[in-house]
């Protein structure tokens, strides 16, 4: 049975911009929604997992972003959370609605 070294856990940062998004789509799900903390607990969810593995998520292309770029989807509120790997941390760039017809530019 192999052992796994023990990996570090990462600061886990979100940009303005994430959180100007996260905020409009937060304030929709409160108005529109019976569960009005779910895209919070769906996010404090991955950001937990983001720590812990920062390598979650599928890769997403985005040329003008020079580190890679991947996206986690919360799958009840459909969103999905773009992050990378900046340094020494993890960097949410963007959290973008999974049913639009295109990802953010980033």
């Amino acid at each position: 049975m192999g052992c796994r070294a023990p990996h570090a856990v990462v600061k886990v940062r979100v940009s303005e911009r994430a959180q100007r998004e996260f905020d409009r789509a937060d304030s929709w799900w409160r108005t529109n929604r019976d569960s009005t903390d779910l895209l919070t607990s769906e996010m404090l969810a991955v950001l937990d997992r983001l720590r812990d593995n920062p390598d979650l998520g599928m890769a997403y292309e985005a040329a003008r972003f020079a580190s890679p770029v991947r996206r986690v989807l919360l799958p009840k509120t459909e969103h999905h959370v773009y992050h990378s790997r900046v340094g020494d941390e993890i960097v949410i760039l963007a959290i973008w609605g999974a049913r639009q017809r295109r990802g953010p530019q980033l």
